[in-house]
């Protein structure tokens, strides 16, 4: 298995590939749906209380038109 993984990263490179590592947050953890949560919440409540969506939308332009 490593001499199968050693040469697919060797082919690769000589494609002009690189490896790359990426973390992401665990969205199975407690903590993660926690801050989803508060930052839902939060959001909702300022949308409720400004009209910053109907200024995106009044100077958006549509795809096409621009």
């Amino acid at each position: 298995m490593k001499d199968r993984v050693a040469e697919y990263r060797r082919k690769m490179r000589e494609r002009g590939f690189r490896p790359v590592q990426v973390w992401v947050p665990d969205v199975r953890s407690e903590e993660f749906a926690a801050e989803a949560r508060r930052q839902s919440l939060l959001l909702a409540a300022a949308d409720a209380r400004s009209d910053d969506q109907d200024f995106v939308e009044a100077v958006a332009t549509p795809w096409g038109d621009e």
